[in-house]
């Protein structure tokens, strides 16, 4: 029996992700910006995450598309994305412990999340977060371009297309989405970290102590930012200390930056173990400037609006970034920091050795004055407002 869509108890919300939950602060941050005023129930790998009422755990072994990677193969080939996607293992788990028309509203995260959420034909309807822009996520794979992209172009086309409403993680990624499928641009929530209330700045300390964190990906060139430290130690003594934080990837990327940061003289380049999510921020604090070189070789690297640089806000760290569009809006309206010329070494060395101990004070404190509007309640507000537009609906 299908119920009244008229909701007058608590709102259930189904938070869908084909991610590995717990380790997706994206994610956890929908989970608890909902769970006071909402049942939520999450559906994705892993355990079950804090406050939800329950969760739909999708087997590891369906995280393949199929068991043979040729058939898989064939049917991309032949773009026979609908037969590819509902008949995988992955879906039809899902929709055999989801019953149609048993929840309120579906949040679905990233594009391949939204053709099973509309499927699933919640009450009130979907929310669809695309936490980049899908088509050319993998655009510098040449196997990837050819496989991968018609299906996340079907998958935007044919379903997202159709979700109730729409936001992304960056205003270029929304303005792409809106250019190229015709959806109202979709409303902008970064990834931003939850304001933390107790930092303040630390001392401005000589050499300026530097620290980039994320991930180990060789597209984002972060041999550069070790020789920009290098590079400026040598034509000033004692500028600037380096320490790098990466998540555990590419492991051979990873010794060669380590042989790299070994040879800097004076051990100004550190490879430091990473942290858990929730100690993130406060081992940022102990440093004074977040660097993040990231260079435009991909659409999505281009637009990239990362959490490190809201990670760097929260600990209330300056920020040096190059002229990436996105992060460049960011750190110019609240003058948290500096834009280096270019993405090079050369450039950033040369910044780092004008910097003062006075001009590093002050954008620190102005991380720290930015915090609370940097914080992830705040920028979270369009998810607040979708979610209320649909339950409109039923009143």
């Amino acid at each position: 029996m299908n119920e009244s869509p008229e909701i007058s108890r608590r709102p259930r919300i189904l938070v869908l992700s084909f991610s590995t939950i717990i380790r997706d602060p994206r994610v956890l941050r929908q989970i608890q910006l909902f769970k006071e005023s909402a049942d939520v129930v999450s559906c994705g790998y892993g355990v079950a995450p804090e406050g939800v009422v329950k969760h739909i755990e999708i087997p590891e072994a369906h995280k393949s598309w199929r068991r043979s990677y040729k058939h898989v193969a064939l049917l991309l080939a032949l773009r026979a994305h609908h037969r590819l996607y509902f008949g995988s293992e992955r879906v039809r788990f899902v929709r055999d412990h989801v019953p149609e028309q048993s929840v309120d509203i579906v949040i679905a995260n990233d594009a391949l999340g939204v053709p099973l959420a509309l499927a699933l034909q919640p009450r009130l309807g979907v929310h669809a977060d695309l936490h980049e822009y899908a088509p050319r996520q993998g655009e510098d794979n040449r196997r990837w371009k050819l496989l991968i992209g018609p299906l996340m172009d079907w998958a935007c086309r044919q379903h997202v297309t159709k979700a109730d409403s729409v936001s992304t993680v960056a205003k270029g990624i929304a303005e792409e989405y809106s250019s190229v499928y015709g959806i109202p641009e979709p409303t902008v929530v970064p990834n931003a970290a939850v304001y933390d209330r107790r930092f303040a700045p630390t001392p401005v300390e000589s050499p300026l102590r530097l620290i980039h964190t994320g991930a180990a990906g060789r597209g984002r060139k972060i041999e550069v930012m070790i020789d920009a430290v290098a590079q400026a130690n040598s034509l000033k003594a004692g500028t600037a200390t380096l320490d790098v934080v990466l998540v555990p990837g590419e492991q051979r990327y990873i010794d060669e930056l380590a042989v790299q940061a070994a040879v800097v003289p004076d051990g100004a380049v550190r490879m430091v173990p990473p942290v858990s999510f929730d100690q993130i921020v406060p081992m940022l604090h102990g440093y004074d400037i977040g660097i993040f070189l990231c260079p435009p070789s991909t659409f999505n690297l281009r637009h990239a609006l990362p959490n490190k640089l809201f990670e760097f806000v929260q600990a209330r760290l300056a920020v040096l970034i190059g002229p990436s569009p996105e992060m460049e809006l960011v750190v110019r309206r609240h003058n948290l920091g500096w834009v280096a010329e270019d993405f090079d070494a050369a450039s950033t060395a040369r910044l780092l050795v004008g910097l003062t101990s006075e001009e590093v004070v002050a954008m620190k404190r102005a991380s720290h004055d930015a915090a609370e509007e940097l914080g992830a309640e705040r920028v979270s507000e369009p998810w607040t407002d979708a979610v209320q537009n649909l339950l409109r609906t039923s009143r």
